[in-house]
């Protein structure tokens, strides 16, 4: 795909990602750096914990999903970051060998009043696995550049 801009999202939009396999060495080093608890790092721990066995940290989950949302390259040229997310929910554990891709619908796109050059593109984001349960769910916000004119 290419670089979208703000007038090229359209509220009802879904987007869907290729998939990412969890890798139980990938799980643990990111929760070793991040997410340090006994779920993620430990895996006798994690067997008799809440989960019966090695789960990876809802931050590297949100990573990941994150990431192959922007591996499709549509806002490569056009994102000015964003200023949070709202709703973001851990739905079920991701385990090693699970394979996530994403799902993105465009909520709302919202021209600034301030800044003509840009506005706001709201998302709601779905992590899936291979079995289609949802994982993850949250609402991003991204400042998106308009198309540059001339």
């Amino acid at each position: 795909m290419h670089t979208r801009y703000l007038e090229d999202f359209t509220p009802g939009e879904i987007f869907r990602t290729r998939g990412m396999t969890m890798d139980e060495s990938a799980i643990m080093d990111f929760a070793r750096q991040y997410d340090p608890q006994p779920i993620h790092i430990d895996k006798p721990a994690a067997e008799a914990g809440p989960f019966q066995g090695l789960i990876a940290s809802g931050f590297h989950t949100h990573s990941v999903v994150f990431r192959l949302w922007m591996d499709l390259g549509l806002l490569w040229g056009s994102s000015l970051g964003g200023p949070g997310a709202d709703e973001l929910r851990f739905t079920a554990p991701v385990r090693p060998g699970d394979t996530l891709r994403a799902e993105v619908e465009i909520l709302d796109v919202t021209p600034s009043r301030s800044k003509p050059d840009r506005g706001v593109v709201r998302y709601r984001m779905t992590g899936l696995n291979q079995r289609d349960e949802t994982v993850l769910s949250v609402v991003s916000i991204t400042f998106v550049k308009c198309r540059p004119r001339g």
